[in-house]
């Protein structure tokens, strides 16, 4: 399940880019807090902790600290800088203990399949999977054993076992990941058996075409003589 970490949340008065730019330069991220009716909330908040709490998995319950107030929530919708990676603005959504909530879920197979060792190899479709689950519910990823799978072996969702609270938002039949053979690719003919072949039909090329030929140079012949 996610860490549950606090940060201390201030009152963000000012917007717009430059504003932004300000408080990034000052070590602040810009963010709203909204969610469970209430209104939406403009806020700053530290942008190393953010930072620390994040890296914690994307579905770690943060207690943002408001003046006297506390709210617990989720960080939705992180914007990042495209190459540098900063943090650029963090909405989050207030979310209650007894209320499931949607998240996605990273998902591994784990274990070396039987079928590998035959040869064959592991095609993994689903990488995130959509859950429902109550704040304090959600894992930090799901992982299923494919240990037992051989060639032509299949998981699907309703295949998973998922932890208790916790219910797939997905098709039961939707296919997660299989192990298949490997994809043949045909080889060429060695070099010496290609050789012999094409040997082999100069070979008897002379003579069909000798038996063939012999009528027409002696008609090109004769005709030569007429000319002359």
């Amino acid at each position: 399940m996610a860490d549950d970490v606090v940060l201390v949340a201030e009152p963000r008065s000012e917007k717009g880019s430059r504003a932004a730019g300000r408080l990034r330069r000052a070590g602040s991220v810009p963010a709203v807090v909204y969610g469970l009716g209430t209104d939406t909330v403009p806020v700053k908040v530290p942008a190393r902790e953010l930072t620390n709490a994040l890296a914690k998995g994307a579905n770690t319950l943060i207690t943002l600290k408001l003046g006297g107030n506390e709210a617990l929530t989720l960080a939705r919708q992180v914007q990042r800088h495209p190459v540098r990676g900063d943090l650029l603005h963090v909405d989050f959504i207030r979310v209650r203990t007894d209320v499931a909530v949607a998240a996605e879920v990273p998902l591994h197979l784990v274990g070396e399949p039987e079928g590998v060792k035959a040869g064959g190899i592991v095609e993994q479709l689903i990488f995130n999977l959509s859950i429902e689950a109550k704040p304090q519910d959600i894992p930090t990823e799901i992982e299923h054993d494919i240990s037992a799978l051989e060639i032509g072996d299949q998981v699907r969702v309703g295949d998973l076992t998922l932890p208790p609270g916790v219910t797939a938002t997905v098709d039961a039949e939707e296919l997660v990941g299989q192990v298949v053979a490997p994809r043949v690719v045909e080889e060429a003919a060695p070099e010496g058996e290609e050789a012999e072949g094409a040997e082999g039909e100069g070979a008897e090329a002379p003579a069909s075409e000798a038996a063939e030929e012999a009528p027409a140079a002696q008609a090109s012949e004769s005709s030569e003589g007429g000319e002359e």
